[in-house]
């Protein structure tokens, strides 16, 4: 028996090796086992500018390559300054509203600016407001910039957030409360609000865990990276929008997030006079190995490759077959019930090396 499993056991390896040359691994499932490495964040600039003490809201500008729009928190006037690179202030727009905390800002694909007054650390306002104003053709100062207010109330009472989403195709509306014990909460605007009376606030589904101090949709419309004090989430948006990763953020009490300037990654900053903005990367879901697949355009029998390339297949092939059939064989002769001879000598030695009593051969009964 022990060379019989030494055979099976060389035989499998056979096999083993056989099958591995003839199945290709594809390189996308060779190459997701450690997964990428996302690099580490890196420092774009500093806002130096006297006029932006907590800078509580930032967004991409549609119009203007380079420049980022921000605003500051509460006890500020209804204003918005345009950054560029370096943190310089290129322009300031003020409108004429008198606004309570603005927490947010985003900017939709035909460069309206969405400025939202929708701060309540008390939770004790009856409604929130978004004003929006137009993108400037040329960056400079303004004074009493045309705008327009929209009104909003949640269903449920009232609700601090510091967070606006605008959906990149349609420029739906959406806020995320902030919640500092449990968790907060998306509520979806209107499709079309109106700027008479106020708009209902839909409850959409509860935010993923954490402080959530900003957040912004990613240009494919289909993710939503949002921020808290301690670290981004990437989320999947859907009927039932769900974190799918989180990563690391540098800066302590982080409060923005925006559009990067390349693909897949976001700015994060933070509150506070000289406040640094990062570049980093959306954190991405791990991706899982899948198991290997035929090209989806098959080869042209005539080419040289693919002769080669079937012919060495069907080479391995043959071996496999040759190799199956030798082990089918092998497996039958051990399966196989042995003689009724052989049987008693193995029942004998097996009770000789246990011990055991020898059994009675087994006789026929006569009639």
């Amino acid at each position: 028996m022990r060379q019989v499993r030494t055979a099976l056991a060389l035989l499998g390896a056979t096999l083993c090796t056989l099958a591995g040359a003839a199945l290709p691994v594809s390189p996308a499932a060779a190459s997701t086992d450690a997964g990428p490495t996302a690099p580490a964040p890196k420092k774009l600039f500093t806002i130096q500018d006297d006029r932006i003490e907590e800078s509580s809201g930032l967004a991409k500008s549609v119009k203007h390559q380079g420049i980022y729009w921000t605003v500051n928190d509460s006890g500020d006037t209804g204003r918005v300054f345009a950054v560029d690179a370096t943190g310089e202030v290129k322009a300031v727009l003020r409108f004429g509203a008198k606004v309570t905390d603005v927490e947010a800002l985003g900017v939709d694909r035909d460069g309206t600016i969405y400025i939202a007054d929708i701060g309540d650390n008390k939770e004790n306002r009856d409604q929130i407001e978004i004003y929006t104003i137009p993108e400037p053709a040329t960056l400079e100062d303004e004074s009493n910039v045309k705008y327009h207010r929209y009104d909003f109330k949640y269903p449920d009472g009232a609700h601090d957030a510091e967070t606006l989403l605008i959906e990149p195709g349609t420029s739906q509306l959406y806020i995320v409360t902030k919640a500092l014990k449990g968790t907060g909460a998306i509520y979806e605007a209107p499709p079309a609000p109106s700027r008479e009376g106020t708009n209902d606030l839909t409850k959409l589904a509860a935010a993923p865990s954490g402080v959530i101090t900003d957040g912004t949709f990613l240009p494919d419309g289909q993710r939503v990276v949002l921020r808290t004090y301690a670290d981004v989430a990437t989320v999947a948006w859907g009927e039932t929008p769900n974190a799918i990763a989180r990563g690391a953020a540098p800066l302590g009490q982080g409060e923005t997030v925006a559009v990067g300037p390349t693909d897949n990654t976001v700015l994060v900053g933070s509150e506070g006079a000289n406040s640094a903005v990062y570049q980093v990367q959306v954190p991405a879901k791990a991706a899982a190995s899948t198991p290997p697949t035929g090209s989806a355009t098959p080869k042209t029998a005539t080419t040289p490759d693919s002769n080669s390339s079937d012919s060495g297949k069907s080479h391995n092939l043959r071996w496999i077959i040759i190799g199956a059939a030798l082990f089918a064989l092998i497996i039958t002769v051990i399966t196989f019930p042995p003689g009724r001879r052989e049987r008693q000598d193995r029942q004998a030695e097996n009770a000789r090396l246990t011990g055991q009593s020898q059994p009675t051969p087994h006789r026929r009964q006569h009639s």
